[in-house]
């Protein structure tokens, strides 16, 4: 690090638990997030700000007025310009010395694969039950660390999967793919800041894992009801007839 990362950094190389080993750890991690909106909006900005070496984005979509509620990384300048772009340009003007792979694409298939296994950590960001899946099984296959994130209405909730470590469950473990598709904030309605709690905890757990600190939600189901502020946690175990991670 030079004296200038030195300074950026301060307040997290102070931390024992971090230190100038768990920061460079940090400058030399390679992050996927799948999906620029709510969730992704302020896991990719505090990543960035924290030093993340490389952080990889992927989306489909294009800025709209009404995602201005909540997802923090577009500015009504940005309406009708994709929400990659729009996320890159914010996380270089926060830290210019992250290097970020904006990809406008619905991350599936081969493409799913490669990037999933270059990663060290991937953040779910999605708002879709297929894409969930998808990435849950890409990422069950490669062994590589999931950090799952929801948020509906005045509801959050948490999760972190660690394939092949502490006999972790994955995704499909905690919901059954058969099932009808997730209720989504277009339908349903969302509360701001709660996009911003959950993401906010996604990125807090990717660094735990990257620094290999702490206790990550391994395991545990985060939940948190927005409207009494009242904090949840479920334990989940590993299915062992799970379609996905089973060694069946």
């Amino acid at each position: 690090m030079n004296d200038t990362q030195l300074l950026r950094y301060s307040r997290q190389i102070m931390l024992p638990q971090c230190d100038i080993e768990g920061q460079q750890k940090i400058l030399a991690a390679k992050v996927l997030i799948i999906g620029a909106g709510g969730l992704g909006s302020p896991a990719a900005m505090y990543l960035a700000a924290a030093g993340i070496g490389s952080i990889v984005i992927y989306d489909d979509d294009v800025v709209e007025l009404s995602n201005l509620q909540r997802q923090i990384a577009h500015h009504t300048p940005d309406i009708g310009l994709d929400k990659v772009i729009s996320t890159r340009e914010t996380l270089k003007k926060l830290n210019p010395d992250v290097h970020v792979k904006a990809v406008k694409q619905r991350l599936a298939g081969e493409q799913l694969d490669i990037e999933v296994m270059n990663a060290d950590v991937v953040l779910d960001c999605s708002d879709n039950f297929s894409t969930r899946f998808a990435i849950n099984k890409a990422c069950v296959k490669h062994q590589t660390p999931l950090v799952s994130g929801a948020a509906i209405r005045f509801e959050g909730q948490v999760s972190v999967f660690t394939p092949g470590i502490n006999n972790s469950p994955c995704y499909n473990c905690l919901y059954n793919s058969d099932g009808e598709e997730l209720q989504n904030c277009a339908t349903n309605g969302v509360i701001a800041p709660i996009t911003g709690i959950v993401g906010s905890i996604q990125a807090l757990e990717a660094l735990k894992i990257i620094m290999a600190i702490g206790k990550p939600l391994t395991g545990r189901l985060l939940l948190l009801d927005g409207l009494t502020m009242e904090w949840n946690m479920m334990k989940l175990t590993k299915n062992p007839s799970c379609p996905t991670c089973s060694d069946s």
